[in-house]
């Protein structure tokens, strides 16, 4: 294993984790759950087959990464995290809430996927009305869909579509993304293109963990 050879906690947690893709193969696992070796090679656009085989052995080899043959008629080898990779969780979240503040600009070699859109109101924010009657946001950036879902004080996001949401918000993912974790004000959002449909005071429900510049 490559090491940066310091006794120092952040030293030892980089020599694990540190090197390109580990932490991203990581996001994929917490947030959709055991994959495939094609499950991760979707969701992660860029990487190449041979070096995601290398960073799913390392992670193996280190105890983050776990794989197990899936029965029929799935019948393939599914890799899933250890309680040890499970417990980057707060790890990512941290360090995603500290990124939003470089989500202002689109990049337009940017892959998007809405599973890394849908994330960010489960993982950056919080309800402000734990008592209030349920409530879903349905949003649609580049043709995809996710929903999510206010209740008992908790939000819950995930990929795919509402049956009667609530509000409906539709347009760019910066547009989206900005208005969802307090990045952009709606009327801003709306100039970059956002449409949104029903009832806006769902949004004031939803809190941002802390804000961003």
């Amino acid at each position: 294993m490559r090491t940066y050879g310091q006794y120092c906690s952040v030293a030892r947690a980089l020599d694990v984790v540190g090197d390109r893709w580990t932490l991203l193969i990581v996001r994929e696992m917490l947030t959709q759950g055991p994959r495939r070796f094609t499950d991760l090679k979707t969701g992660l656009p860029g990487i190449a087959a041979n070096l995601l085989t290398t960073r799913l052995r390392e992670l193996e080899d280190v105890g983050l990464v776990r794989r197990e043959e899936a029965p029929p008629p799935i019948a393939t080898t599914l890799y899933q995290l250890t309680d040890d990779g499970l417990a980057l969780e707060s790890v990512l979240k941290a360090l995603g809430l500290w990124g939003l503040r470089y989500m202002g600009e689109e990049r337009d070699e940017d892959s998007f996927h809405m599973q890394w859109l849908a994330i960010a109101p489960e993982w950056f924010s919080t309800d402000t009305d734990p008592s209030g009657p349920p409530a879903t946001i349905e949003v649609i950036a580049t043709g995809e869909h996710a929903v999510i879902e206010l209740g008992g004080g908790r939000i819950h996001s995930r990929v795919g579509r509402a049956t009667d949401p609530d509000l409906v918000l539709e347009g760019t993912p910066r547009a989206v993304l900005g208005v969802l974790t307090g990045v952009l004000t709606l009327d801003r959002a709306k100039e970059l293109g956002l449409v949104a449909n029903g009832r806006l005071d769902v949004l004031d429900r939803i809190k941002p963990v802390t804000s961003t510049p």
